[in-house]
């Protein structure tokens, strides 16, 4: 059966599932045959293993260093089974106190293709442009609220998590960023601010960045984040985000 004209060009503004059409009372072998792999692709980024070394390295060619934490999950199976032990930290060994800074932690969550991909360009868009920046470290089988022991270990005045968010069928490598004043065991979700959804195809890392930059100076003005600190951030034009100056430096 064909698709119905107005039905067909909603696909030029969504990459959802829609106007696909039917064969009897199922999809076209195309459609069909696209949802499997796709299916295929996220239950494979949930699996993956995050690559440190590389992941190091890539850090390094924006002048970035990282350290390696572990959460309390032994495998990736336990990360799964056990979201409470991917939220404690294993211990502390290799985290520098940095007291007053922003510290960011690179964790794989459920996609380490996304951290593997976005978070070096992300971060290289925010070197240079923050102040008070803190150590990075990058954690194995963590979830969200992990961040808020290593930051409350290394002293930090707020902590950026980056990561790996739940795959979807159209978004398998798709990098969250959570920024948590003052973090520590115990902290909510609503004491967070999250940028979601870091990809080529859905926010850019240089908008991401921006809009990570406002939301840093406006917490470190209000000295809070989560549901007190609202994203009223102007309107940036394309052409500040292509050149990465729509926002100066931030700091205290």
């Amino acid at each position: 059966m064909s698709v119905p004209v107005l039905w067909r060009d909603l696909r030029r503004f969504t990459p959802a599932r829609v106007a696909l059409g039917r064969v009897g009372n199922g999809l076209p072998t195309d459609a069909q045959l696209a949802f499997q792999a796709a299916h295929a692709a996220a239950r494979d980024a949930v699996q993956a293993v995050l690559d440190i070394p590389a992941l190091q390295a890539d850090l390094r060619q924006v002048g970035l260093a990282a350290s390696v934490v572990h959460s309390a999950c032994p495998d990736r199976r336990t990360f799964l089974l056990r979201p409470d032990l991917g939220r404690r930290l294993r211990d502390t060994a290799g985290l520098p106190l940095a007291p007053g800074c922003l510290a960011i932690l690179l964790c794989d969550g459920l996609s380490a293709a996304a951290v593997q991909r976005h978070a070096p360009p992300l971060l290289g868009h925010l070197a240079g442009r923050l102040e008070r920046m803190g150590p990075i470290a990058i954690a194995v089988q963590g979830r969200v609220a992990l961040g808020d022991e290593v930051g409350d270990a290394v002293g930090a005045e707020a902590i950026l998590v980056l990561i790996g968010e739940r795959p979807g069928l159209t978004a398998p490598d798709s990098l969250g960023a959570y920024l948590t004043w003052q973090p520590k065991r115990g902290c909510t979700d609503a004491e967070r601010n999250c940028v979601s959804n870091i990809r080529p195809d859905g926010l850019p890392t240089a908008a991401a960045a921006d809009k990570l930059l406002w939301l840093i100076m406006r917490m470190r003005a209000l000295r809070l984040s989560g549901v007190g600190l609202k994203d009223e951030q102007p309107a940036i034009s394309q052409a500040g985000l292509d050149q990465g100056r729509s926002i100066p430096a931030v700091g205290p």
